[in-house]
């Protein structure tokens, strides 16, 4: 058994996660001894990597923005900012296949100040009629004068707001959708306001390089495992992964004060404990009494991500990702070579918001995919597939869907010393790894408040 002493503070995080990996981090920095406990034998959490043959397949294509602060502050934490570099300038190709003859268009920025720094690649955006060009236009205007954690945003959705701002469905379907799908895990009907105010505001008309985007150009599990666990490891922090939490209590040696943390091989002792898990596990750990309204995050629903990957023996895409309308395909990527493959190329393909397609058989997704590809990227016709696989995560994120944000937890628990961390809880952003890291900055903060132990927060805005 692993005492609290006198001296030492003691902590144990549960979740390897970037939530629960940034918890510890800060709770180590402020000289906690922490237990980091992980039930899969991986840190990273949903944005991992694993082996199929030679190849190193990431779970799916994760991104990330400029104006990801948190994010950005854990590559670097980490050792792990060039391996994920951001765009000079946003720069998204848009392929329309849905016309009478495909068309490209593209989503960029200049360096003029917000909001012109969009302003000529809107004015020449195909998909779009000038006037619904126009009428994006007037729309962003409204949207920036929003506050996203107005309380009000949260019980409306984003297509009404859209639609009272004079956006048809077009003009959602070929931009608002074509981002807020990547970015929420959800179609606009389906995306409280609150969150969408949050992304586009923050992404779009913040600042002219917020929206630039970023992305692995090596395997997930070589940042949030590898790049993650000797980070910890030179911090102090005791990493344990495969090792699941049977039970949490008070510890009755404590005075009431401390934790008891069960797992199948031991039972450790803690001052502050963190549950960096998703909803349904912290639910079930959680102590009677620790939250007002337990079951709230019962309430709180999940979203699907879909992942097809396609092996080519030939090259058949020059550009690193685009994404494309008028096809169920939504987003394409270039992960040839951060997988490691030697010939040929490897196409990513993100679904987002897969409900209908979670389930399907890799077969009836072969038949589906592989011709809109071809339609999307005519090279593929004269290109051998060497290989076609999905991957399915089915809780991907949870569902942002309006009134959400009433039922998400703040980081603090009514049981003393014991916190939430997690990107469902009360970030304000939605199930992004920006809103993980965040959640992992205010658990640790609340719990070095409480123990009395001075400390800085790594994000001036949020200090």
């Amino acid at each position: 058994m692993t005492g609290t002493g006198t001296g030492t503070r003691r902590a144990v995080v549960v979740g390897g996660g970037l939530a629960g990996v940034t918890a510890a981090l800060q709770l180590a920095g402020a000289g906690v001894a922490v237990t980091l406990l992980e039930s899969r034998p991986r840190l990273g959490g949903l944005a991992f990597s694993f082996q199929r043959g030679e190849l190193t397949v990431d779970n799916g294509q994760h991104v990330y923005l400029r104006c990801c602060t948190a994010y950005r502050w854990f590559l670097e934490r980490i050792g792990g900012t060039a391996l994920a570099p951001v765009q000079d300038r946003l720069d998204v190709p848009v392929l329309d296949v849905g016309r009478a003859r495909p068309r490209l268009g593209r989503l960029r920025r200049t360096a003029l100040p917000v909001p012109l720094h969009l302003a000529a690649s809107l004015a020449g955006y195909p998909h779009l009629s000038l006037a619904e060009r126009a009428s994006v236009g007037r729309a962003a205007l409204a949207l920036g004068r929003l506050d996203p954690a107005d309380p009000a945003l949260d019980g409306i959705d984003f297509a009404t707001w859209l639609g009272r701002h004079g956006q048809s469905p077009r003009t959602i379907e070929a931009l608002w959708d074509l981002v807020g799908v990547a970015t929420l895990n959800a179609t606009a009907p389906d995306t409280s306001m609150g969150l969408a105010a949050m992304v586009f505001k923050t992404g779009l008309l913040s600042d002219p390089g917020a929206a630039d985007i970023g992305w692995a150009r090596v395997p997930l599990g070589e940042l949030h495992d590898t790049l993650a666990r000797k980070a910890l490891e030179t911090a102090g922090v005791r990493v344990e992964t495969a090792v699941r939490v049977r039970g949490l209590a008070r510890d009755p040696e404590a005075d009431g004060r401390g934790w008891r943390v069960e797992t199948d091989g031991e039972t450790l002792t803690a001052d502050t404990v963190v549950l960096a898990v998703a909803q349904r596990e912290a639910h079930a750990l959680l102590p009677e009494g620790a939250l007002a309204d337990p079951d709230r995050l019962l309430d709180i629903g999940t979203a699907p991500i879909l992942n097809i990957h396609v092996l080519y023996d030939r090259k058949v895409l020059r550009r690193p990702f685009f994404a494309a309308l008028g096809s169920p395909v939504q987003w394409v990527f270039d992960r040839t070579e951060a997988s490691g493959l030697a010939e040929g190329q490897y196409l990513a393909l993100s679904q987002s918001a897969a409900q209908d397609e979670i389930d399907a058989p890799v077969a009836e997704l072969r038949e589906r995919y592989l011709p809109e590809l071809e339609r999307l990227l005519p090279p593929t016709r004269d290109a051998r597939v060497r290989d076609f696989f999905v991957t399915r995560e089915r809780t991907a994120t949870f569902a942002p869907a309006p009134g959400v944000g009433r039922l998400r937890p703040g980081a603090a628990t009514r049981a003393p010393g014991l916190y939430l961390a997690g990107a469902w809880t009360a970030t304000g952003w939605p199930a992004t790894m920006e809103g993980a890291v965040r959640s992992g900055f205010t658990a640790a903060d609340a719990a070095l408040r409480a123990l009395g132990r001075p400390h800085e927060h790594p994000l001036k805005e949020a200090a």
